[in-house]
């Protein structure tokens, strides 16, 4: 059976196979797989169900959200109405039929996945409603509060934090959130444009007022009547033209390059920096009455390493996106490469995050995604490492074991007693964790 079935599914899942009740429970934590498949008839009551029911009532104790498919013989059949009842999510009989067995396993799969998106839904629809932010830190549920609190009102806000960690999606979610949603949303990026350009780009200009101006044209300010204007990097904002919008913030008209009309506009202005402004302010790069203006709401956004327990969770919302996108469904991380994306320091923050998941997304071979396909180091060890119990084990055992060679001179018969274990046992350990016996070995 267990040659069949993994000839079934060899090709596009990855396969655990297990004997009894003890090696699957071993399989289940190693492994923890969306489907599995269940035979009642487990040794050492292979004729039986007793076994198999007590190894269901694990699984789903200790993996409630895994689907089982209980396999039955052909007259077996109140066995699996009685694993239905106590959670079983369908049953196959035998004998195998590779066609059937495989629509039932997929169609588990599809169950499964459907869950974790109701799941992933429930959980967004607690933490945040703003779309493209995906948030389970306080930090972060915290400045989208603030921002639904703020979005219905018009007041000017000014959102700061380095590159890369979503002011612009914040900025449209801002507008989207607030009264003025079906009007437009004019972005401007004010370190992007040469400053004898930026003005004209802003405010618009009248026909002959520049050579090339053949006829007159709109601004940003004014193609966002009604709407919201977002000025990006707006610390980089030559200080010629940091004076003309504060005009236009005091008294909401526009004046165009080359015009003496001025033109009322109605818009409300978001802004955002990844500078330290009051630190522009002293070196008298940015008006301090500018500042002001601007900031009578301002939204700091925290960087992806400080806020707890964000990565991992903006990692997986992004494998699952781009995996569908690229036609890569059901992939999941390795437990080295969440255990690198939880320690690895984010500089680039959201957006480096989203190359190196893209890149993994591409380049992974089969479900699983590790660490080195995101191109992170996994080599530490941290506080993270340390939560596998037998990897804890292991590694005192191996210090203990070094640490008796060592002061034994490599004597195993008295190392072997400092730690109260048989010569044969001491060689099985060195021979396990590859320890050198001898102080020529082991000091090369």
């Amino acid at each position: 059976m267990q040659s069949q079935m993994r000839w079934c599914f060899s090709e596009d899942l990855d396969v655990s196979v297990a004997a009894d009740r003890e090696s699957a429970l071993a399989a289940l934590r190693r492994s923890e797989p969306d489907v599995i498949t269940l035979d009642l008839g487990l040794p050492p009551d292979p004729g039986g169900a007793k076994e198999g029911f007590l190894l269901l009532e694990e699984i789903l104790r200790l993996s409630p959200m895994t689907k089982i498919i209980v396999v039955t013989g052909r007259e077996d059949k109140e066995n699996a109405v009685k694993a239905i009842g106590m959670g079983a999510s369908d049953f196959y009989q035998k004998p195998l039929d590779a066609d059937i067995l495989t629509f039932v396993v997929n169609r588990a799969f599809r169950l499964a996945e459907l869950e974790r998106d109701n799941r992933e839904l429930a959980r967004q629809r607690n933490g945040t409603n703003i779309k493209g932010i995906v948030a389970a830190s306080p930090q972060m549920l915290a400045i989208c509060r603030t921002l639904e609190k703020v979005a219905p009102t018009d007041v000017t806000t000014l959102i700061t934090g380095e590159t890369g960690t979503g002011k612009e999606l914040l900025a449209r979610a801002l507008h989207d959130l607030s009264h003025r949603f079906e009007k437009p949303f004019a972005a401007i990026n004010c370190a992007a444009i040469p400053e004898n350009l930026l003005e004209s780009e802003l405010f618009g200009f009248e026909k002959g007022s520049f050579t090339g101006a053949t006829q007159s044209k709109k601004g940003k300010i004014e193609s966002a009547n009604g709407g919201t204007l977002f000025l990006d990097e707006i610390g980089d904002m030559p200080m010629p033209l940091q004076a003309k919008l504060l005009r236009f913030l005091q008294e909401r008209v526009v004046d165009r390059v080359g015009s003496v009309k001025p033109v009322p506009v109605d818009v409300r202005v978001v802004c955002a920096t990844h500078r330290d402004v009051q630190q522009l302010i002293d070196q008298e790069t940015f008006r301090e009455d500018l500042y002001y203006r601007i900031s009578e709401i301002t939204l700091d956004v925290p960087a992806l390493r400080e806020r707890e327990g964000d990565a991992l969770v903006v990692a997986q919302s992004l494998l699952q996106s781009l995996g569908k996108q690229m036609d890569r469904p059901n992939l999941a991380f390795t437990e080295d490469a969440i255990k690198a994306i939880k320690t690895h320091p984010w500089p680039g923050n959201v957006r480096e995050m989203i190359n190196k998941v893209k890149r993994a997304t591409i380049m992974a071979d089969g479900k699983r995604v590790t660490a080195a396909d995101l191109e992170l180091n996994c080599d530490f060890e941290g506080p993270e490492s340390q939560l596998n119990l037998r990897q804890v084990r292991e590694n005192a055992e191996r210090a203990a074991i070094v640490q008796a060679l060592q002061s034994c001179s490599f004597n195993m018969a008295q190392a072997s007693r400092l730690l109260g274990v048989t010569r044969p046992t001491l060689y099985n350990l060195t021979d396990k964790y590859r320890i050198e016996t001898s102080p020529e070995s082991s000091g090369a």
